[in-house]
């Protein structure tokens, strides 16, 4: 590994990820994850923080989740937790389908408009085993063997 005092160089931050220099400077250029230091030299140096990030928005990109998307999304939580300087970094995100969700404290929500996704899980179990009790008490339909219909029902 060659980092210097603890920080990651471009080609290191390629070759872990498995991302092409372009694709990082294109996400330092826009935002969407920035390098966290600059050697003397200007060159861009990336603590493991950044990479965790970094990981995150490829997991993201790679479950089909555009970068605009991202990008809506931690501008949105930014304002959401105040707290939280580092989305990517700081709390774990999730693509179901086009939404993202965060997760934060044991609560899931919708990363773009902080709605609360719940979904008790003890509850529908409950929900589940009185709809297997329902079905359990209803008569059973015999199902008609073909060698059983008449005549009609076969040229028809």
């Amino acid at each position: 590994m060659s980092s210097v005092r603890g920080r990651f160089r471009t080609r290191d931050v390629v070759d872990l990820l498995k991302i092409s220099r372009r694709q990082l400077q294109y996400w330092a250029q826009t935002g969407l994850v920035e390098p966290s230091a600059k050697s003397p030299g200007g060159h861009s140096r990336y603590s493991f923080e950044d990479l965790v990030a970094l990981k995150a928005a490829k997991r993201l990109i790679d479950s089909g989740v555009s970068v605009q998307r991202i990008r809506a999304s931690i501008g949105a939580l930014r304002k959401l937790l105040p707290t939280v300087k580092r989305p990517l970094a700081e709390l774990v995100l999730v693509a179901t389908g086009d939404v993202v969700l965060a997760f934060r404290e044991g609560t899931a929500f919708d990363a773009i408009s902080g709605q609360e996704w719940v979904f008790e899980v003890a509850k529908f179990r409950r929900e589940v085993e009185a709809w297997r009790r329902s079905v359990a008490t209803m008569p059973q339909i015999r199902k008609v063997q073909p060698s059983e219909r008449s005549v009609h029902d076969r040229t028809a």
